[in-house]
């Protein structure tokens, strides 16, 4: 091997993620750039623009080519999650939604009839799919969701409920719902009186499937649709069921962990960003006769922020690396990636405000925008107190972890 491992790149680790890296940062220059402020400004999502990520082969980057997919790794993920970040974080969020809490959900759970059905629309970008899990008075706690399914003598599923903060869950401003959802629902109980859940495909036109409502007015991640979505008997075949009732739980801790990544890579993204814009700005501005970047305070901000994005990157790329998209098991670092990169995220692109005072402050100069955006990182796919509590847990049965 000779000194070869020293030329590794582990954000680039083959040739084919570099050449992933080059197309998305170029498609990201010429057409995500452009449009960002402004779809921002007017909360809106740009429904043209993601089918082209179709055309690109990223809706489905990590799914199997059989299906219509790009068949690559976690590591690809995490290079397309922090090259839309860079430039628009809410249109990247709505990716992530499609890509990796529907799509590659499906394509490591789902049956082949499921999977030869739906796969080839949502990689193509003709269907546009969300997760819905969250509920008006559930997150974090999955086991306490109150949509029910129940079956009935002909088969047939009976879905009552609602679910909240759904990224996707509209299109549209006229209200119309996502082609495909991958349904959360409580199916019943265990012998110890814990919720058993199960997982559907809801379809659009499926009879009692509606949005609610879609959520205006958010700190950040305007560009991105979030929604409420309504069951109120909505009728879902047999067919439309992944794996056995009462088993989702495995696959969703499972599908998790690239969720918790691909929410780190666009930390990332946001914080190459917003040290990218203060780290120019520090040499255009001038005060007391000196570029700016000569006095001390803004010297700490520039090298802690430094400091902080070089991190992220190698904890971001680290765990990618070691993540089998077809496995559960890595947990620990998929919450401590998330969990770092976040708060990091937040701290840089707030800094960058600070470097850039006025300017930095208004939303043409996009650190504010990033600003906004970063915080809900520290909410969504996750909050940070979750990330410190699976942690702990965690560390109580690998203590090796820590000494390897």
């Amino acid at each position: 091997m000779g000194d070869d491992w020293r030329e590794l790149d582990i954000a680039n680790p083959t040739q084919e993620h570099s050449m992933l890296r080059e197309m998305v940062r170029d498609f990201v220059r010429e057409e995500v750039e452009p449009q960002a402020l402004e779809h921002d400004k007017h909360e809106k999502f740009n429904i043209e623009l993601f089918r082209k990520l179709g055309e690109y082969g990223l809706l489905g980057i990590s799914v199997p080519e059989k299906y219509g997919g790009a068949g690559m790794d976690a590591t690809a993920v995490a290079i397309v999650n922090e090259e839309l970040s860079y430039s628009d974080p809410a249109f990247c969020l709505a990716y992530l939604a499609h890509a990796q809490l529907m799509v590659n959900n499906l394509a490591q759970n789902g049956s082949e009839e499921q999977k030869f059905r739906i796969l080839p629309k949502v990689c193509s970008g003709e269907w546009i799919g969300c997760m819905a899990m969250s509920e008006p008075g559930y997150g974090t706690d999955v086991l306490g969701m109150q949509t029910s399914a129940v079956q009935k003598e002909d088969g047939n599923w009976l879905i009552n409920g609602n679910k909240m903060w759904i990224t996707n869950g509209a299109i549209d401003d006229q209200g119309t719902p996502a082609d495909i959802v991958w349904l959360y629902a409580r199916t019943g109980e265990d012998d110890k009186g814990r919720a058993q859940i199960t997982t559907f495909l809801i379809e659009k036109g499926m009879d009692g499937y509606a949005v609610g409502q879609k959520i205006y007015d958010k700190s950040g991640m305007r560009a991105s649709n979030t929604a409420e979505l309504v069951f109120d008997n909505c009728l879902v075949p047999p067919e439309n069921v992944v794996g056995n009732p009462g088993g989702s739980m495995t696959h969703m801790m499972r599908n998790l962990e690239i969720e918790r990544i691909g929410l780190a890579a666009m930390a990332l993204g946001i914080a190459r960003r917003s040290l990218s814009a203060m780290n120019k700005y520090a040499s255009e501005r001038e005060a007391f006769g000196h570029q700016i970047r000569d006095f001390g305070q803004i010297q700490r901000h520039i090298g802690e922020s430094w400091a902080e994005y070089r991190a992220i990157r190698a904890y971001v790329y680290d765990t990618a690396a070691s993540t089998n998209l077809g496995l559960a098991g890595n947990r620990l670092d998929s919450d401590g990636v998330k969990l770092f990169a976040t708060t990091a995220a937040k701290n840089i692109s707030d800094r960058a405000i600070q470097v850039m005072g006025g300017y930095g402050y208004v939303g043409e100069y996009v650190v504010e925008r990033l600003w906004r955006d970063s915080k809900l990182l520290e909410i969504g796919g996750g909050t940070l107190e979750s990330h410190q509590k699976n942690i702990t847990r965690d560390l109580v049965k690998n203590h090796d972890a820590i000494e390897r």
